[in-house]
């Protein structure tokens, strides 16, 4: 793993570093069914973390700036989201993983700018492209952990050693990967010091400090008041899953009591895991995980229950 000045001096050098395809191709990687990423990265209840997961990526100075230059964030937000989803979780569970996974790479080839104080950035910079791949290791570890079982410390690393092949599909140096789960811990938390308040992330954060926005047919004096429990119920389950470096940066309040509250909605979530279990395949599962699974022939429901 690159040292913190090594980070520093490499990011700056706003280059695409790939892998020739042949390489990966030959390798014949993937993962599959036995997998505990396959068991948990598609999981519905990942949706709970889609703040955690699209927030820490930008509040990368580098990486927002992309989003903010190249994407339409600002003009439809939910369907850059949608758009950006599938292919990555078709990396994950396709049967041509390696076909999504240099298309998602090759997606970002000209993804290039400048940040404020004047040096450049490239998205397929493997200090870069490393970090939005980390916040998806991050999600599957965080949510499954928070609010489907507790993880035992070796699922944790078999859920690190894993990713490590998942990154390998995208085609993308591996310079700046950690290479054991706990330097993959101490990487994360030196990223955490780096988030700053970018405009990507303070646009997209703006509907937990003003409250959601109403349909246009509602009055707003209405709205405000039927709006009460739905923005206290997001401020505790979406910013309780936000590390407390992105609440300070996103200037969204959070207590301790807030922190209980939290606390006792996660371990509901855990105990009913059980009862969620139970649910169709279609429902536990987003669509490219199910169509996955059923491609398999297999019930994921029984395994790695823990």
């Amino acid at each position: 793993m690159t040292s913190t000045t090594d980070f520093d001096t490499n990011i700056r050098e706003a280059e695409a570093a790939v892998v020739d395809d042949a390489d990966i191709d030959s390798l014949d990687l993937r993962l599959g069914a036995d997998s505990l990423i396959w068991k948990f990265y598609g999981d519905s209840r990942g949706l709970l973390g889609f703040q955690r997961l699209a927030g820490t990526e930008n509040c990368i100075e580098q990486l927002a700036q992309g989003v903010e230059d190249h994407s339409v964030i600002f003009s439809d937000f939910l369907g850059r989201a949608r758009r950006s989803g599938p292919p990555i979780m078709r990396t994950v569970y396709s049967d041509s993983p390696h076909t999504w996974g240099h298309r998602v790479r090759d997606f970002h080839r000209d993804i290039k700018g400048t940040i404020s104080d004047g040096s450049r950035y490239h998205a397929l910079n493997p200090e870069l492209f490393y970090w939005a791949h980390a916040t998806f290791v991050d999600q599957v570890l965080f949510i499954t952990d928070t609010f489907i079982r507790r993880l035992s410390y070796e699922e944790k690393v078999q859920i690190f050693e894993e990713s490590k092949i998942w990154y390998q599909l995208y085609g993308v140096s591996a310079r700046s990967q950690p290479q054991t789960y706990e330097e993959f811990r101490e990487y994360w938390d030196s990223m955490l010091e780096r988030f700053a308040p970018t405009r990507t992330i303070t646009y997209a954060t703006g509907y937990l400090r003003k409250g959601v926005p109403g349909p246009a047919w509602m009055p707003k004096p209405l709205w405000r008041i039927a709006s009460t429990p739905l923005n206290a119920a997001l401020h505790i389950v979406i910013v309780g899953t936000l590390p407390p470096q992105m609440r300070e940066v996103c200037d969204l309040d959070w207590s301790a009591r807030d922190q209980r509250r939290f606390d006792r909605f996660a371990g509901f979530m855990r105990r009913i895991n059980p009862l969620i279990n139970r649910l169709p395949i279609t429902a536990l599962y987003v669509p490219w995980a199910a169509q996955a699974w059923a491609r398999e022939g297999i019930d994921p429901r029984p395994l790695h229950n823990g």
